[in-house]
């Protein structure tokens, strides 16, 4: 009772009607709510463990903690290699002199920067490290060269240097000096979420830089190494706070609009760049203030705007925590917030708060009134002869990086199988233990004639854990408004890849699937379909920095990688099904539904075959190549340092009958 008779042939009773064309999406905030509670839980999981705080040597635990976690999210980095530095020109200008400097970070792995010494000095000056925003153009851009250039003004050496994907760093050059994807986010979005991977984090590759520059700075005689300061802007601002966390010879620093919490982001549907989203974070109990934290109680300023997109609550919130922690220093003076009145940037505002705390800190007098500058073009500026790295003998990028530690790690790990495959699937995937019972379900309506090649379907959202359900469609030639019908037959479940409501309109693969007589299901797991997020923007799900990525990225800083949400919402799928007694599920996945269905396959018992239509030939493919078009969504984080895609390709063929179309 309940099958198809022959699905091929069957017909909607109706034509379909202009407004049901659009794919069924009725749960669009369904992920976004789940998130928010998730982060919300983490957030006052932080907040108890800020409670905790009642001595200075609490104060002090607590900041050796702070930086302990913190780690955990970024390290290990890598061993100190020579820099290798040297000095490619010099533009003298009144007052101050500009450094033209490469040095290398990593072996092959060049970093521009400038170099702004004041002119005149009667010893060693302090030192500040400037790390850049997301501008196209580095270091060069209006705003970097202008506080670079007050802080030389103010008796200041300022080394500011080019971030990963932008300046003369871009890590897909075109002959013409252009990036072939779009330099800074865009360029951060494809290298920094491939390298999850192979358990890297460009957000580690960003620090690494700025801790480098510290190493370089701090190896010349006109830099005091008793006074050392970072500051930036934006993604600077990012990397500024970031700094603070994993290196502990700053004395003094000023991130500038970056700084609120993480939920303040997540809940204003604000995405960030990769290495704005530290893996595990959030699992760990950190947050923004934690990094400011790791540096107390040394001079630190929290510089944010009243009309940011960063929410300035949250730098009020943040601040407040720190000067909570600072009190029991006896340093609350050492704190500080400024709120310029103006939109995102490092404006005049923001950058005179930052001379005057950083004169300040330093024990010097002055206001902090910027002088007069004078802006230089990009070209005066640049440390290589054509404008980028990559036109340089023995550069190496980070794709370069992330190709060859894939190959190291399958040359390693071997192939695992049997139970042992199983166990680091379960492992890597983060699922929940399994509950022992059924879930609850809900019924709906029948959607009835959408064009489905079955008279009717009926809808149930299936409970995977509090606040989400897994929405599961049932076809059905008869009119069934109650539970399903219990059968001792086969099943076959069907994940799609981006909507099952859609793909069960013309999805040939489907129908071909299908023998006459057997129960015919599909899944939504959360993220697709039925709750397809609408957040981030209209219609932002395919963006690179849309919805999607959004969750996915989340979901590393929860420890909750997306895919094994996914799966667990199938997994939870077949056990509702094997409840109403059907005796084998054969389970078909669809492009993006392909890895889940892919790993429910090999996981579940009562999985007896398992069919792929467009599914990744492997993550080592992905990983090892220049261009990819798989999401973050689909990605489990260093997941090649333990198995890869063939290997549960080899057991579903051994045990499951895998069949696999292009």
């Amino acid at each position: 009772m309940g099958a198809l008779g022959t699905l091929a042939g069957a017909s909607a009773a109706e034509p379909l009607l202009a407004q049901d064309r659009e794919p069924l999406n009725r749960f669009p905030r369904m992920v976004h709510e789940w998130y928010v509670d998730q982060v919300r839980r983490a957030e006052q999981r932080g907040l108890a463990r800020r409670a905790a705080v009642r001595s200075r040597e609490d104060a002090e635990a607590y900041v050796l903690d702070a930086r302990r976690r913190i780690l955990d999210c970024f390290g290990p980095f890598p061993e100190r290699t020579p820099l290798e530095p040297r000095i490619t020109g010099v533009v003298e200008r009144d007052g101050y002199r500009i450094e033209k400097v490469i040095f290398h970070s990593r072996p092959g792995f060049p970093v521009t920067a400038n170099l702004y010494l004041p002119a005149a000095t009667t010893g060693p000056v302090p030192g500040v490290v400037g790390t850049c925003g997301h501008s196209e153009n580095g270091k060069a851009a209006e705003a970097y060269q202008s506080f670079a250039q007050g802080l030389a003004r103010f008796g200041f050496a300022c080394l500011i240097y080019d971030p990963i994907g932008q300046g003369e760093r871009f890590q897909y050059v075109r002959d013409d000096g252009k990036s072939e994807v779009g330099p800074g986010v865009s360029e951060h979005l494809l290298a920094g979420n491939q390298q999850f991977l192979v358990g890297e984090f460009l957000g580690t590759w960003r620090a690494w830089d700025g801790i480098r520059a510290l190493d370089y700075l701090l190896t010349r005689p006109e830099v005091d190494p008793a006074l050392v300061g970072v500051t930036g802007n934006s993604g600077g601002g990012t990397m500024t706070t970031w700094l603070c966390g994993v290196e502990t010879r700053w004395t003094m620093a000023a991130p500038s609009c970056f700084v609120t919490t993480f939920r303040r982001n997540l809940e204003n549907e604000l995405p960030a760049d990769t290495e704005q989203c530290p893996p595990r974070a959030l699992a760990l109990e950190l947050d923004h203030d934690d990094f400011l934290a790791a540096q107390a109680p040394k001079p630190v300023i929290i510089l944010a705007k009243e009309r940011d997109y960063f929410d300035v609550r949250g730098s009020e919130e943040a601040y407040a925590r720190l000067r909570r922690l600072y009190a029991w220093f006896g340093a609350e003076d050492r704190i500080g917030l400024f709120v310029g009145p103006t939109t995102h940037g490092y404006t005049l505002e923001n950058r005179e708060a930052m001379y005057a705390w950083f004169l300040r800190a330093c024990g010097r007098t002055g206001d902090g009134r910027e002088p007069e500058l004078v802006i230089e073009k990009d070209e005066t500026l640049w440390c290589t002869p054509r404008g980028q790295v990559g036109f340089l003998e023995g550069t190496r990028t980070v794709v370069d990086f992330t190709r060859d530690k894939s190959a190291t790690l399958r040359a390693a790990r071997g192939e695992p199988s049997g139970e042992r495959l199983e166990r680091i699937v379960r492992e890597s995937l983060k699922l929940p233990a399994d509950p022992g019972t059924p879930p609850d379900y809900r019924i709906w309506r029948y959607l009835g004639a959408r064009g489905y090649p079955a008279r009717q379907a009926i809808a149930y959202a299936v409970e995977c854990e509090p606040g989400i359900h897994a929405i599961v469609y049932r076809l059905t030639d008869e009119a069934w408004y109650s539970r399903p019908p219990r059968s001792e037959g086969p099943a076959i479940l069907y994940v799609p890849d981006r909507s099952s409501d859609a793909e069960l309109r013309g999805n040939a693969w489907l129908r071909d699937q299908c023998a006459p007589g057997t129960a015919v299901y599909t899944v939504d797991p959360r993220g697709v379909g039925e709750s397809q997020p609408d957040t981030c923007g209209p219609n932002s799900f395919d963006s690179p920095y849309g919805s999607d990525y959004f969750y996915a990225i989340h979901g590393l800083m929860l420890d909750r990688p997306y895919p094994g949400q996914k799966t667990w919402d199938v997994l939870r799928a077949v056990d509702w099904l094997v409840s109403l007694g059907h005796s084998g599920i054969h389970l078909l996945g669809n492009g993006r539904g392909a890895i889940p269905a892919t790993f429910a396959g090999l996981l579940h018992a009562r999985v007896t075959r398992v069919g792929l239509r467009g599914a990744p030939a492997s993550y080592g493919q992905i990983a090892e190549s220049r261009r990819y078009t798989w999401p973050l969504s689909s990605f489990v984080p260093n997941v090649l340092a333990r198995f890869d895609l063939p290997d549960c390709y080899r057991e579903l063929t051994a045990k499951k009958g895998l069949q696999i179309v292009e």
